[in-house]
C-alpha cells in the first residue's frame, strides 16, 4: 500500500476518479500519516466516491458505518445475541448444573460485530466508511475520534481489542453542522466543492464515453449554469449529471434541446420546486441557448476552490 504520489494518481484516474493534484496529495498524506481521512462538501461531489475507489486500489473490502441522527455505541461497534444467549439460558436449565453460564454467555460465540469492531478486528487492511458523521449528536462523535486516535475498543467482558492492521479511514460531511475541533485534530481534511465545468466535463467522457463530446460539454455547462444562476433547494449532484448524460445517451440524443431536456429533468432535479424554478425564472429554453456551443463556459469562474485542501492548516500544492 506505499504507493508514490503519482502511482497514486495514476490509480485514481484508472478508477475512474479525476481530480486535483491538491486532492492526490491529501489523500497520500493520510495514507502516509495513518490518519483518518475527513471529506467535507455538499451532497453529490464525490466524497464517498474516495472511500469506495481506495477499496478497489487496495484489492480490499469496504466496510461502511452509515450515520444518521441517534445512532449509538451498540449500532457502531458491538451488541450482544440476546436471542442466542436466552437460548442458551433455557437449554442450560437441563444440562450441567456445574456450568458457568454467565462467563460462556459473554464470549466470542455471541459478539455481534458492527462496522467499527468489524474493521479493527479484521484480518487485513481494510476500508471503514464513515458516511455523514455530520448527522450524529455530539456525544457519539466524541466517542468516535476516542475509538480513532487508538484504534482498539474496551470490551468489558473481553477485554481492550486492538486493530491487527490499521484500517483507511475515510469521514464524509456534509456540512449540515459543525464537527468538533477533536475529531478534526485526529484527521487529515479535505474539502470538495462542485467541479468547474472542464472538469465535470472530463468526468463525463470518462463515466458516459458513449454520450459524445458535444452533448457531454453542454451537459456539464448546464449543471454548471443551472447551480450558479438558481437558489435551489438541491443543486444538482454529480451522480445526477453522470445519470441525465446516461439518459440522453441511451435516448440517442446528440445535442441539448428543449424537448429532451423537458422530458428527462427529473432526472438531473429531484425536487418539484426547483423543476418549477427552472422553467418559470430560467426557462428552458434560455438553458439551451446558454449551453449551446461547444465546450462554451458558463456560470461560476473555473478557478474555484474544487478539491482545495487543508491539512493542519497548510495549503498543498504540487
Amino acid at each position: 500500500m506505499n504507493l508514490t504520489i503519482p502511482e497514486l494518481r495514476t490509480a485514481l484516474q484508472q478508477e475512474g476518479y479525476i481530480c486535483e493534484d491538491e486532492v492526490v496529495v491529501t489523500i497520500f498524506l493520510a495514507l502516509k500519516l495513518q490518519k483518518p481521512l475527513l471529506v467535507e462538501g455538499a451532497p453529490g461531489v464525490g466524497k464517498t466516491e474516495i472511500a469506495k475507489v481506495l477499496a478497489r486500489i487496495f484489492k480490499t473490502e469496504l466496510i461502511r458505518l452509515q450515520c444518521y441522527e441517534g445512532l449509538d455505541e451498540n449500532k457502531a461497534l458491538y451488541e450482544w445475541n440476546y436471542q442466542r444467549q436466552l437460548i442458551k439460558i433455557q437449554v442450560s436449565k437441563s444440562s450441567d448444573p456445574g456450568e458457568n453460564v454467565e462467563r460462556n454467555l459473554f464470549s466470542e460465540e455471541y459478539l455481534l460485530e458492527r462496522p467499527l469492531l468489524r474493521a479493527i478486528r479484521s484480518e487485513q487492511k481494510v476500508v471503514l466508511l464513515i458516511d455523514e458523521v455530520d448527522k450524529v449528536e455530539a456525544e457519539f462523535e466524541a466517542f468516535l475520534f476516542e475509538v480513532l486516535s487508538d484504534f482498539q475498543v474496551s470490551i468489558p467482558e473481553l477485554g481492550t481489542i486492538t486493530a491487527k492492521h490499521i484500517p483507511i479511514v475515510v469521514l464524509t460531511s456534509n456540512g449540515e453542522r459543525e464537527l468538533s475541533d477533536g475529531l478534526k485534530r485526529r484527521c487529515v481534511y479535505l474539502y470538495i466543492d462542485f467541479p468547474p465545468v472542464e472538469k465535470e466535463t472530463r468526468i463525463l467522457q470518462v463515466k458516459v464515453p458513449e454520450a459524445g463530446d458535444k452533448i457531454v460539454a453542454q451537459i456539464a455547462n448546464a449543471a454548471n449554469y443551472i447551480r450558479s444562476n438558481l437558489n435551489l433547494r438541491k443543486k444538482p449532484s454529480i451522480a445526477e449529471t453522470i445519470d441525465w448524460a446516461r439518459a440522453l445517451a441511451a435516448m440517442d440524443e446528440r445535442t441539448l434541446t428543449s424537448e429532451n431536456i423537458n422530458y428527462t429533468l427529473n432526472l438531473l432535479l429531484k425536487n418539484r420546486d426547483d423543476q418549477e424554478l427552472l422553467r418559470n425564472e430560467l426557462t428552458v429554453d434560455n438553458l439551451v441557448k446558454a449551453v449551446a456551443g461547444d465546450g462554451v463556459k458558463y456560470g461560476r469562474p473555473t478557478g474555484g476552490n474544487y478539491g482545495s485542501c487543508h491539512c493542519h492548516g497548510h495549503r498543498h500544492i504540487k
